[in-house]
């Protein structure tokens, strides 16, 4: 296990942990949480080794392998397979030494031939491909140089290279970073499988919720261990808060507030699923009225003076780029939709196929190639997206940019305003410059909702925001009352503030009838599709390969190369029976197991004070027995996957 005894750290004349314990067991899944600045980063470079304690101890098992994102990738021409197959350093120095290896020394070749099979060298092409392909790049991507990749992207080229190499221990610092939403399930489903310990950083709640089952929180100098998820983890310290009395009047406000808000929503509320789910959400609001309360920011976006309805109109549009040649490139056509008064929208849709191009047409951020564009008579656009932080004036500070939008106002006024997105006391005069992204951003944001406008476009306002001011922002935009487009792999900010949904895909724009789970399940099935397409394709590319060779060969020369063919697949395919079958009577062994302790579950005196302990033995081993066969159903159905690819001849 990972056990912390006494552990203090310092980053300068700041102590960000102070005697802290904490034990990490194997196999569980951690979250950590805290402000920014809290230490979470500085606590992985200490299990990295990348730096040291100022006191205490930190021990990680001496055998334990440990696997992380790099954060910085040079350019470089080794084709992103390869580059992915490099976190794999054991194989790679057995391949190395192997190369090296003269002919006459048969005992030497015969133990690194061993080794690299035991390895995984046979498969190694195979999984850096399936990483690859989650993680959203398509298949003629997997040999295109590193170097020829945007930021985004390396990004997730390193994510790859660090969930390729075998480990014990994956530390995972924000990965859903440059995560669609797509790539973001396919995580969540590979890391459920993944059978050693995983420390997550994350400020995307519902991804840290869906990972983790344990919450450590940096709390004061100190690290607070809560069993569940992140949801867990607020409403129990919703209560500790309570319970201790924080600020107990402006919890009491707040909780009032909210509710008074989720009164009125129900009271208008559709019984659309999307509708019943945002109203789940902002329930969950009110419970945790104190931690927004704990967190100083209070977010407000003033109300539009005047909506008309619709706001905006499009009308057979195509839209997308213009090369520096005068080349169009149309990224989403014939798009025909209306934005109307009080609309609140979350647009959904893969890297890529074209929810920012939708965004900057409506903004007028780009013209659009065909159709017309209708916006009607006091139409006021807020637009928000990265590139925005961009704009800033490192030079200047908060209260001098809003200070130019509103000449007139009072500077008190100002500083009420910018107080509520987190810019009081010395900070409303700090320099731009040094602050962090998610500073710049609750900046940026408080520009653009100042304006008062009766149409928010939102590009990923989430990015770089830490949970407090993620929490803010939502509760800030599900009371906003002008209308609202929303991108976002923010599940959480998604289902607490839009009513309906938009998907891109496909080079259209199509309204979609259902809520986060839909999409889920939607999105499945269209993968299913195309990976079923992609193997009916091989086939049909194998059976013509045949023809063709089989044309030139006689008869004999035709059985010989089908015995072969018959003989390598058999050779595939036996070591992978051979697990399957321990896998299948291992699941056996566990489902019998299992039927017994749901037994004893069920039974009402397992309840009773005198059987507390064998109760909390059962509850304890039918929650490791679950989590394995978990795992065992995962690796069954990739050894499926790995057979059926060996029978239709595309490994």
């Amino acid at each position: 296990m990972i056990r912390a005894s006494g552990l203090t750290l310092r980053r300068g004349t700041k102590v960000l942990l102070d005697g802290a314990e904490f034990v990490v067991n194997p196999g569980e899944r951690v979250g950590f949480v805290g402000k920014n600045g809290a230490g979470k980063s500085t606590l992985f470079a200490l299990l990295t080794g990348a730096l040291d304690q100022d006191a205490g101890s930190l021990d990680v098992p001496a055998g334990w392998r440990i696997a992380s994102v790099q954060q910085e990738i040079a350019a470089d021409d080794r084709p992103a397979r390869e580059f992915v197959i490099d976190g794999d350093t054991h194989l790679r120095e057995l391949q190395a030494e192997r190369a090296t290896v003269h002919d006459d020394q048969g005992t030497r070749i015969a133990e690194l031939e061993a080794a690299l099979a035991e390895a995984g060298v046979w498969s190694a092409n195979s999984r850096a491909e399936q990483l690859l392909a989650g993680l959203g790049f398509a298949p003629d991507e997997w040999m295109k140089p590193v170097a020829s990749f945007s930021g985004g992207w390396r990004m997730r080229l390193a994510l790859a290279r660090a969930l390729m190499a075998p480990s014990e221990l994956l530390l995972l610092d924000e990965p859903t970073n440059h995560l669609d939403l797509d790539a973001m399930l396919w995580l969540e489903k590979w890391l459920a499988a993944y059978p050693g310990t995983v420390l997550l950083i994350s400020h995307d709640t519902e991804f840290l919720d869906a990972v983790a089952r344990i919450i450590l929180h940096f709390d004061h100098g100190k690290l607070v261990r809560y069993r569940g998820g992140y949801q867990d983890f607020l409403t129990q310290r919703a209560e500790r808060l309570r319970q201790a009395s924080i600020a107990h009047e402006r919890q009491t406000r707040e909780a009032a507030r909210l509710q008074s808000f989720i009164d009125r929503f129900k009271a208008k509320a559709s019984k659309a699923k999307q509708a019943q789910s945002r109203v789940k959400a902002l329930a969950r609001m009110e419970t945790l009225a104190p931690l927004h309360a704990e967190s100083g920011i209070d977010i407000r976006i003033p109300s539009p003076e005047h909506t008309p309805d619709p706001l905006l109109v499009l009308e057979n549009v195509a839209a997308g780029y213009t090369h520096a040649d005068g080349h169009a490139v149309s990224i989403l056509k014939d798009v025909k939709l209306m934005v109307r008064a009080g609309a609140r929208v979350g647009v959904l849709g893969a890297n890529g196929a074209g929810k920012s191009t939708l965004i900057k047409t409506l903004a007028e951020e780009i013209p659009v190639q065909a159709g017309e564009r209708r916006a009607s008579k006091g139409l006021a656009i807020g637009y928000f997206h990265q590139h925005q932080l961009d704009m800033l004036d490192l030079d200047s500070t908060p209260l001098a940019h809003l200070a130019r939008l509103a000449p007139d106002a009072r500077e008190q006024e100002l500083r009420n305003y910018l107080g509520g997105f987190g810019f009081s006391g010395d900070t409303v005069n700090s320099k731009v410059g040094p602050m962090s992204g998610g500073e710049k951003a609750r900046l940026a944001l408080s520009l653009i909702v100042w304006q008062k406008p009766n149409l928010l476009l939102l590009d990923e306002p989430s990015n770089h925001l830490d949970v407090e001011t993620r929490e803010a922002l939502a509760a800030a935009l599900a009371e906003f009352s002008g209308s609202m487009l929303l991108v976002s792999h923010d599940r959480h900010l998604l289902r607490t503030t839009v009513d309906s949904f938009w998907i891109v895909a496909d080079g259209r724009v199509q309204e979609f009838d259902g809520d986060l789970e839909d999409y889920r399940d939607w999105l499945n099935a269209r993968n299913a599709e195309s990976r079923a397409e992609a193997r009916e394709q091989a086939r049909a590319e194998s059976s013509s390969s045949a023809q063709a060779d089989t044309a030139n060969v006689d008869r004999k020369t035709q059985r010989r190369l089908e015995a072969e063919q018959r003989q390598r697949l058999a050779t595939l395919r036996k070591p992978l029976q051979s697990k399957l079958t321990k896998v299948e009577t291992e699941m056996d062994k566990l489902r019998a197991r299992l039927l017994v302790l749901d037994e004893l579950i069920a039974d009402s005196d397992l309840y009773s004070d005198a059987r507390r302990t064998e109760r909390q033995q059962v509850m304890t081993e039918h929650g490791e027995l679950g989590k394995r066969m978990e795992s065992l159903e995962e690796q069954w159905l990739e050894i499926q996957t790995e057979l059926e690819a060996i029978d239709q001849g595309t490994t």
